[in-house]
Parts: C-alpha cells; sequence; structure tokens
C-alpha cells in the first residue's frame, strides 16, 4: 500500500453550520438546551482534590506504583479536568467571562503545564475554521504528518509526545496572540502550584502528575479521543462521536459532533441533542470503543496523520464559543450521504 503524502482536500464548507440549520428547522425544542451549567465547578473542584490526594498517598511509594496509580487512575482524572478547561473555554460554567477562564486555570493545576488560556484562543479557532490549516491547531503540520505518516512506530511517539507535537504547531497560527496579561497569570499560578507539591509531597509527587498528564493525552485508550474526533476512519466523513461506556467518566466529550453542531450547550445535556434528532446522528459513522480505536489506530496503515480533511475557504462566518453557528451566511453545500455506525 503506498503512504498518503497530503490530506484530503476539500472544497466544501465545515459541515457543522449547515447541519445546525437543518436540526433546528426540525427540532427547534433543541434551542432550550442552550444554557450555562455552573455545577460544573463542583468537578472541577473533586477532580482538583482527587490528584492532588493521590499526589500525596503515591509521593512515599515505590515508582512502579506512582507509575501504575498514573496510569489507572490520574490519566482518568487529567482526561476529564481537559473536558472541564474545555467548557471553561466555551463558557459554559457562568456568564461572567473571567469566572470562566479562572475556572479554567483551577483546572489546568494538576496537570503541570499551563495551557487552559491558550487553549481556549486556539480552540475557539478550531470550531470557528475547521479543516483551515493556518487557523486550526488541531490539524498536524504538515512536517508532522509526513514524519509519522502510518508507520507503527511514528504513531506510538506522536501519541507519547502528543502535547509536545502540539506545541510545535503555535508557530503556524500567527493570526493568535501568544502572550498576554491571562497567559502569563496561567503561568504564575502552575508555578506557584508546582512548587507547593514539591515542598509538601516531594519529587514522586511531581512524577506522579506529569505521567498522569502524558497518559490522558498521548499512549493510554484515552488517547484515542484525539483519533476519534476528526480523523478519517470511514471515507471523508470529517467529525465522529463516540458513544461508549468511558463518556460516563469524561463528562460527555465523546459526543463531538453534537457539542460542534451546538457549541452553546454544556456537557450534561449533549446526549439530549441526539436524543432529539436521532435521524441526524445514529445516520453517522460513529464509535463505540476508544480501546478498539487506539490500537486500530497503531496498526491500521489506511490511517495516517494525512488522514484529515483541510480547507483553503476560510468562510464568512466568525463562529463564536456562545452563539448557534449563523448558518445563513454560509454558502450551502451538499453533504455526503450519511453511513449508519
Amino acid at each position: 500500500m503506498s503512504k498518503k503524502t497530503d490530506f484530503v482536500y476539500s472544497v466544501q464548507c465545515e459541515p457543522h453550520r449547515i447541519r445546525t440549520k437543518q436540526i433546528l428547522k426540525q427540532h427547534p425544542e433543541i434551542r432550550q438546551l442552550i444554557g450555562k451549567n455552573p455545577k460544573t465547578i463542583f468537578a472541577i473542584l473533586g477532580l482538583v482534590a482527587f490528584q492532588v490526594v493521590l499526589a500525596w498517598l503515591v509521593s512515599k511509594q515505590s515508582w512502579w506504583l506512582v507509575i501504575g496509580a498514573a496510569y489507572l487512575f490520574g490519566a482518568f482524572a487529567d482526561h476529564a479536568l481537559f473536558v472541564m478547561i474545555h467548557e471553561c473555554a466555551h463558557k459554559l460554567l457562568f456568564k461572567n467571562q473571567t469566572a470562566n477562564r479562572l475556572a479554567g486555570i483551577l483546572s489546568n493545576l494538576p496537570q503541570l503545564f499551563p495551557s487552559s488560556v491558550s487553549f481556549e484562543r486556539y480552540h475557539i479557532k478550531h470550531h470557528s475554521f475547521q479543516g483551515v490549516h493556518e487557523l486550526d491547531a488541531d490539524l498536524p503540520n504538515r512536517w508532522e504528518a509526513k514524519l509519522i505518516n502510518n508507520y507503527f512506530i511514528g504513531k506510538i511517539i506522536w501519541l507519547l509526545f502528543y502535547p509536545l507535537f502540539q506545541v510545535f504547531r503555535i508557530s503556524r497560527l500567527k493570526e493568535i496572540k501568544p502572550f498576554d496579561k491571562w497567559i502569563a497569570l496561567n503561568f504564575a499560578a502552575e508555578i506557584v502550584f508546582i512548587a507547593a507539591i514539591w515542598f509538601f509531597f516531594g519529587p514522586k509527587a511531581i512524577i506522579y502528575l506529569l505521567a498522569s498528564f502524558f497518559f490522558s493525552v498521548g499512549l493510554h485508550p484515552l488517547g484515542a479521543r484525539w483519533i476519534q474526533e476528526h480523523y478519517l476512519t470511514y471515507k471523508e466523513q470529517e467529525t465522529y462521536s463516540y458513544y461508549g461506556a468511558l463518556n460516563t467518566v469524561a463528562f460527555n466529550v465523546g459526543y463531538h459532533n453534537e457539542h460542534h453542531d451546538f457549541p452553546s450547550i454544556p456537557w450534561n445535556k449533549l446526549p439530549q441533542i441526539r436524543q432529539s434528532a436521532p435521524g441526524f446522528y445514529n445516520t453517522l459513522y460513529y464509535h463505540t470503543s476508544w480501546f478498539k480505536l487506539f490500537f486500530r489506530f497503531l496498526f491500521d496503515k489506511e490511517i495516517s496523520l494525512y488522514s484529515r480533511v483541510v480547507r483553503k475557504e476560510r468562510g464568512k462566518v466568525a463562529l463564536t464559543d456562545e452563539s448557534i453557528p449563523d448558518v445563513e451566511l454560509v454558502k450551502k453545500s451538499e453533504m455526503a450521504d450519511p453511513v449508519a455506525g
């Protein structure tokens, strides 16, 4: 089988704005799901406390227990904290933007790398300009895709160091301000947190938190989430949802088509979108196992880092994180025939 040498190019606009309009026309009641969920702050407090307590518990244990705890427990907690940061980025907790941003910084603390505020900036662009290489940080760099391609060892390395590959993407996203006072605050809070953990619990606690972070986004079945969301695992369908048991501990982050269609609906109500409009979502291909997808990605040479849809057309709509996509302003295009998953 010949290796892919480029991404899949599309001349159509991204599918979500058009589908949002179609869904609302048939199911206007979905508008009632739009809003905030301030109770999410209690999930954040619980997850942060869980990681701090576990870091303390393993701080005097053997190294294999430190790493094992990070893989079996810490990875799930950190992955859930990523979802909390995601909710904060979309301002889905509070009406006040400052409160949401501070909640995001709090969620970020056990992950050690100050990324909450930066994620907000880059992620909103991902929604606004999905598939536009100069604006969508979710797309791999061209050199990244060429380097890893469909190689088994390359994919292992890519998952293991996924956060570092994401950092390398920043330089191509020139329209996003890389540093400001909020990012400085994010850094300062992280430095204080790391210093406190080191002082009170010692280096093993830091290693536990560090390992939890890398496992939560990389070489772990949870890492399949990054493949699930937008990598082409069935023809050229651009976005995929995951409907599996791990949504319970991942705060429904698997409902990715639903989220892109309605980014103003909080995590706890995402399943209701699918329930309200099953004709739109059950006819799309979807995943039921991150564990299965994790191994499929590693071994299936048909899936490479080039398995992504890109487009040159930026579109005329700047989608905000607190509004339903203004599909009236988007040029209509034909959608591909949906396929049952």
